[in-house]
């Protein structure tokens, strides 16, 4: 039956399915526009804690986001030229990208982003991925605190990998970086690098040969743009030369024009 279900009939099935599960907004409006509840459908999603979906609301949710990813257009590595040393820069929604594994910028709870409707990546992974990305995660952080103790929170530059379930890629590398609170310092600056480092062994270690980076710690987390784009390009030349065949394309995804134009003055 749900396969004979329209885009708009899905939308509305999950909204008043999503409204029902949450406690707090049970009897929250639907707004009657097309675009108002694809806003209130991804703010509940946003809130929703790590906890049990039934399956056929699971089963429409997949089918709604996967259909609203084909619809924004998905962008094959084909599609991306390779600038040098199997570099590429490519601006857009991350989410779009059919690579083997993309690069979350992570806060150290590693369940996503709580606030409905942020712009920030790690909302706009986990809502496009669904709601199972911030069921894993918090299933892997609750085994590192039963190793760890209950106040374990990731540290800065150590990745964690999970599934990608209705993006187009594989993988999700999920990756706290370092916090510029008032000046940039030479730790600071080696903890990005070791974001990239880390990130790129793991996706050796996991057979993942094609990874796109977001711009790792700049926005809210305060590190210069510049600096932030010169470190991502010397860190990611220097493994791809001592890793030869390991990895075979590194995309450095930008969304804003700044951001692009570091890039291209490091890469050509």
């Amino acid at each position: 039956m749900n396969k004979k279900m329209t885009q708009a009939e899905r939308l509305d099935f999950l909204v008043e399915a999503f409204k029902a599960d949450s406690e707090q907004y049970k009897t929250i409006e639907t707004p009657a526009d097309m675009d108002g509840k694809r806003r209130l459908l991804r703010s509940l999603m946003n809130i929703r804690i790590p906890k049990k979906l039934d399956d056929s609301v699971l089963a429409l949710q997949d089918e709604y986001l996967r259909e609203r990813i084909r619809e924004n257009g998905i962008v094959d590595l084909g599609d991306i030229s390779v600038i040098r040393d199997r570099m590429s820069i490519w601006q857009g929604d991350i989410t779009r990208l059919a690579v083997d594994a993309i690069v979350n910028a992570a806060n150290s709870q590693m369940l996503g982003c709580f606030v409905p409707m942020h712009t920030c990546i790690d909302n706009c992974i986990h809502t496009f991925a669904g709601v199972q990305l911030r069921a894993e995660c918090a299933r892997q952080m609750k085994e590192l605190r039963d190793k760890y103790g209950a106040d374990y929170e990731q540290p800065t530059a150590v990745p964690m990998l999970t599934d990608a379930y209705n993006l187009p890629a594989k993988k999700i590398v999920h990756i706290v970086g370092p916090i510029v609170a008032r000046r940039l310092t030479p730790a600071l600056e080696k903890d990005l690098s070791d974001c990239y480092t880390n990130t790129l062994d793991l996706c050796a270690k996991n057979d993942l040969k094609s990874v796109a980076f977001c711009c790792i710690s700049t926005g809210v987390f305060c590190f210069p743009n510049k600096r932030a784009a010169e470190i991502a390009v010397e860190t990611v030349e220097k493994w791809l030369k001592e890793h030869k065949g390991a990895v075979d394309r590194v995309i450095f995804n930008v969304f804003k024009d700044e951001d692009k134009a570091y890039y291209e003055e490091y890469l050509y």
